[in-house]
C-alpha cells in the first residue's frame, strides 16, 4: 500500500520525536512490504522564523494532499512576547481548521510499569481505559473578530455552534462508542450555559440512533472530579472544544507521564493529524534524552485511522508495551530497576522488535 505522510516536526523536541516516529514507520514499511513516502513541512514557531507566519500557505497545501500528517509540537519561550496571531499555537489551530479536523481522539490508558509515577493511587488509575473526544474546529477558541473584542476596559470571546458542527462529534463519540464498551458520556454545563443545552438536546437526538450505546450527561465540574476519583468509570467521553482541552489535559496525569499519550484529529474524509500530546520542551531539545513514546504511538494511531492498517498499529503498540516491561526508559519516565536510554536508543529497541516481529501483534490489548 502506497501512503505519502507530511511530517510537521515544529518546535524544540519535535525534530527528535518526529524522526523517531519516521524511523518506526520505515520498519513497519519494510515489514508489510508497504510504501511510505515523506515531505517534511515548517509550522510553529520555525515558520515564523523562516516564513513570517506560523503557518505558511505551501504547509497548508501539502497537509492537504497528504494521506496523513504527523506533527512533533510547536511553541516555546522564544516566542513568548510575538503578537497573537504570529504565536506558534496559531499554527496548529490553523492547520487543523484547514483539513477541517473537527474530532480529537485522546486515548488514555495506564501503562503498568509505570502507574507508580501517577499523583493518584495505583488502586484509583489501575484499569483506566477511556476515550476523550473532543470537538476541535468550533466553539470559543474560534470567532470572528466581530467575535472578540478588547477595549482595555472590557473583553468578549464569543462561544458558537452550528447544529451541524455539534451533530459531527457527537456521530463520531457514538460511533467511538459502539467500538468500545458502549458508554458514552456527554460533558457539558447545561445549567448555565445556551450552548450546553443546545448540545445535551442534540446528544438526545442522536441516541436514538445508537440503541446500543448507554448514555449520560454530566456537567463539566463533575466530571472533572470523577477523573480523579473514578477514571475507570468512563468509556467514551465527548464534549465541546475548551472542556475538552481542559479535561484532556487533567486525564493525561492518570498515566504518570505526558510523553506517553498521543493523540488524532480527523476529518470526515479519513485524512488525520496525529500528534503527542506532550509539548516542545525547549529545555531538553538537541540533548537527545527526549522521550518519542507518544510521538510514535501517535503514528500507530495514524496507521489503525487513517490507513486502515490494524496489524501494524497493533505490532507498535506492543512493541513500546515491551520496552517498558524490559525496563527500558528515557530520563523523563521512572520504572523501578529499569535503564535509563536515549531518545535513539530506545527508537532503535521499538525498530529491532518491529523487524523480529517479536512483538505478538494479535495481543488486543495493547497499552495494558
Amino acid at each position: 500500500m502506497k501512503k505519502h505522510i507530511v511530517l510537521l516536526p515544529g518546535d524544540g523536541i519535535g525534530t527528535e520525536v518526529i524522526q523517531s516516529a519516521k524511523d518506526v514507520l520505515e520498519a513497519v514499511s519494510a515489514e508489510f512490504d508497504h510504501s511510505f513516502t515523506f515531505e517534511t513541512h515548517d509550522i510553529g514557531g520555525c515558520a515564523v522564523d523562516m516564513h513570517g507566519t506560523p503557518l505558511p500557505e505551501s504547509t497548508i497545501t501539502a497537509c492537504k494532499q497528504a494521506d496523513a500528517v504527523l506533527l512533533g509540537a510547536v511553541g516555546g519561550p522564544k516566542w513568548d512576547g510575538l503578537p497573537s496571531h504570529l504565536r506558534p499555537e496559531k499554527g496548529l489551530l490553523g492547520i487543523r481548521k484547514a483539513l477541517n479536523l473537527f474530532a480529537n481522539l485522546r486515548p488514555v490508558k495506564a501503562f503498568p510499569k509505570l502507574l507508580h509515577a501517577s499523583p493518584l493511587k495505583e488502586s484509583v488509575v489501575s484499569g483506566s481505559d477511556l476515550l476523550i473526544v473532543r470537538e476541535l474546529i468550533g466553539g470559543l477558541y474560534f470567532g470572528t473578530p466581530s467575535e472578540r473584542s478588547s477595549d482595555g476596559q472590557s473583553v468578549v470571546d464569543t462561544l458558537a455552534y452550528t447544529k451541524d458542527e455539534i451533530v459531527q462529534i457527537v456521530d463520531k463519540a457514538f460511533q467511538s462508542a459502539t467500538l468500545r464498551k458502549g458508554h458514552l458520556t456527554s460533558v457539558d454545563k447545561a445549567n448555565v450555559l445556551e450552548s450546553s443545552k443546545f448540545w445535551r438536546e442534540i446528544v438526545e437526538e442522536k441516541r436514538t440512533q445508537y440503541p446500543e450505546v448507554t448514555v449520560e450527561h454530566m456537567l463539566v465540574d463533575a466530571a472533572a472530579m470523577k477523573l480523579v476519583t473514578n477514571p475507570d468509570a468512563f468509556d467514551v467521553i465527548v464534549t465541546e472544544n475548551m472542556f475538552g482541552d481542559i479535561l484532556s489535559d487533567e486525564a493525561s496525569v492518570l498515566t504518570g507521564s505526558l510523553g506517553m499519550l498521543p493523540s488524532a484529529s480527523i476529518n470526515e474524509a479519513g485524512v488525520g493529524l496525529y500528534e503527542p500530546v506532550h509539548g516542545s520542551a525547549p529545555d531538553i531539545a538537541g540533548k537527545g534524552i527526549a522521550n518519542p513514546l507518544a510521538t510514535i504511538l501517535s503514528a500507530a494511531l495514524m496507521l489503525r485511522h487513517s490507513f486502515q492498517m490494524d496489524d501494524e498499529a497493533q505490532l507498535i503498540e506492543t512493541a513500546v508495551q515491551s520496552v517498558l516491561d524490559d525496563g527500558y526508559h528515557t530520563a523523563d519516565l521512572q520504572i523501578e530497576n529499569g535503564q535509563k536510554v536515549g531518545t535513539k536508543e530506545i527508537t532503535d529497541l521499538i525498530v529491532e522488535l518491529i523487524k523480529s516481529k517479536s512483538a505478538t501483534i494479535s495481543i488486543l490489548n495493547c497499552y495494558v
